[in-house]
């Protein structure tokens, strides 16, 4: 196939030198292997690094980055932020994204959430510039806010609803992050046939033998160390954490240390907790680049991939630090049933606790202390796991062919 010119739409995009997903990163760096011209557009995430340094023009800079052409546009984002200010950053981003849509040059558009307002410009390509379109869904919207409650006005709702149904039948093909967002996209009337199954891959190189190991402050050599690497929102459920925090120190058991890192709205809220009630056994570090983070998860026992409570979550999410920690040779420990609880257990890569159980969550730790040469065990496993099944050089020639299969028809 000869060169396509690909606008890139992620709003949250990010090199490696950033402490958030690279996924699109990586994606986008295949198409460009493949022979590709990418245009990334993004906006300024603050836990992101697009890798331009020239100052702001009239909103907006752009210039090449490992190959790729980034447009980074002047909208600031955190997870810290209020849900409206949130909410009026990705309309101004997707307001802009549909300007760029309009104008540049290109021969497909590809979009990915979140928010779903992400799919806003493809439609706009798909209907008023005949260009195809392909979007990528890594939650399932207007589901989940409605499940934890975040949004609960009908009308708003509403609203997300068409928007969901108007990206999907305007997409020519799909794909989806977890099996329960491709069965999603399914039960809107779209045909299996346009959508594909592509989950968040592992980074075998990043995650490899040449990460230089560390530990926080506060946790020695013989602890054992349970690590946490992401957002610390509503959705995260930390809470939890913190009680089997709790949990451990009535137990006495002191040789066990929890490190969060990232940050979000409620991390002032779970630093105050843990000063009331005297968890020195958890550790609060701030966000990190993928390399450094390497580096602490090469020191690390255990990866805690942790959710709220939230039925929809079971099959509908496909976490970057779940596949982080698989490629680091960790072994995991989730607090939720579903998809990647089966794929734990199955491979017996690490434990499966009940969801909102502080005590079998430190049970959990308590049996990994004491049998470490079976965590050991977990640790190769989860390993060969992210070579077998999500390694991303693997998966990223999948999302490739899926993109030129639209060109080509």
């Amino acid at each position: 196939m000869g060169l396509v010119k690909i606008v890139y739409f992620h709003q949250h995009f990010s090199t490696p030198s950033g402490a958030s997903g690279t996924r699109s990163y990586e994606m986008a760096r295949r198409l460009v292997a493949r022979g590709h011209h990418v245009l990334m557009v993004c906006g300024s995430a603050a836990r992101g690094d697009t890798g331009l340094s020239i100052p702001f023009t009239k909103g907006a800079r752009r210039g090449m980055v490992d190959g790729l052409e980034i447009l980074e546009l002047q909208l600031a984002y955190s997870n810290s932020d209020s849900l409206i200010r949130r909410s009026g950053v990705f309309f101004r981003f997707a307001l802009r994204s549909i300007g760029v849509a309009m104008t540049e040059p290109y021969d497909l558009l590809f979009a990915t959430t979140t928010p779903l307002t992400a799919g806003l410009p493809g439609i706009a390509a798909r209907w008023f510039r005949g260009r195809p379109f392909v979007f990528e869904v890594r939650d399932l919207w207007p589901e989940l806010p409605r499940a934890m409650g975040v949004i609960r006005n009908p009308l708003v709702l509403w609203a997300l609803s068409v928007l969901e149904w108007g990206s999907y039948r305007s997409a020519q093909r799909l794909i989806g992050l977890s099996p329960g967002i491709v069965d999603g996209i399914a039960r809107r009337g779209v045909a299996p046939s346009r959508i594909a199954l592509v989950p968040n891959g592992c980074d075998l190189a990043i995650f490899g033998a040449a990460a230089q190991p560390w530990r926080p402050a506060g946790v020695q050599a013989t602890e054992l160390m349970a690590v946490f690497a992401g957002a610390h929102g509503i959705a995260n459920g930390l809470d939890g954490v913190l009680d089997a925090a709790a949990q451990l120190i009535v137990q006495g058991r002191t040789d066990i240390k929890i490190v969060l890192v990232g940050d979000g709205m409620l991390k002032p809220h779970l630093q105050g907790r843990k000063e009331r009630e005297g968890l020195a056994n958890v550790i609060f570090h701030g966000p990190v680049a993928k390399a450094r983070l390497a580096g602490l998860m090469a020191a690390a026992d255990v990866g805690m991939q942790i959710l709220e409570n939230v039925p929809a979550f079971y099959r509908g999410t496909s976490p970057n630090k779940f596949f982080d920690y698989l490629a680091a040779g960790l072994p995991v420990l989730i607090n939720y049933p579903g998809w990647l609880a089966d794929v734990v257990k199955s491979h017996e890569c690490g434990y499966s606790v009940p969801p909102s159980d502080p005590r079998a969550f430190a049970d959990a730790l308590v049996h990994a202390a004491g049998h470490r040469a079976a965590l050991a065990v977990m640790g190769k496993r989860a390993r060969e796991l992210a070579r077998s099944q999500f390694d991303r050089a693997v998966l990223a020639d999948r999302f490739v062919d899926w993109l030129e299969g639209v060109v080509s028809q």
